[in-house]
């Protein structure tokens, strides 16, 4: 089964060539210059219109879940020093 439908292909597909063209816009009224963002930008365009789009939630709560061990192993070295 296929995660994303063929309106959300169209959207991102749109949102690329206007990338392209220098025309497309961020949130902040920025031109956007990456091709991640204007694919995020296409998805999320995808999504208000009802577009068949998983959800936000589970893929950015995947890749934010990084530990700073290192900092905390070399803290309690110096401190036990």
């Amino acid at each position: 089964m296929a995660k994303y439908g063929k309106a959300a292909g169209k959207r991102v597909e749109s949102a690329m060539r206007r990338k392209k063209r220098g025309t497309l816009k961020s949130g902040s009224g920025r031109k956007v210059k990456s091709r991640k963002q204007a694919i995020a930008i296409g998805l999320n365009e995808a999504r208000e219109k009802g577009a068949k789009v998983p959800s936000r939630g589970r893929s950015r709560k995947r890749t934010s879940r990084k530990r700073t061990a290192r900092k905390r192993s070399t803290s309690r070295r110096s401190a036990s020093e």
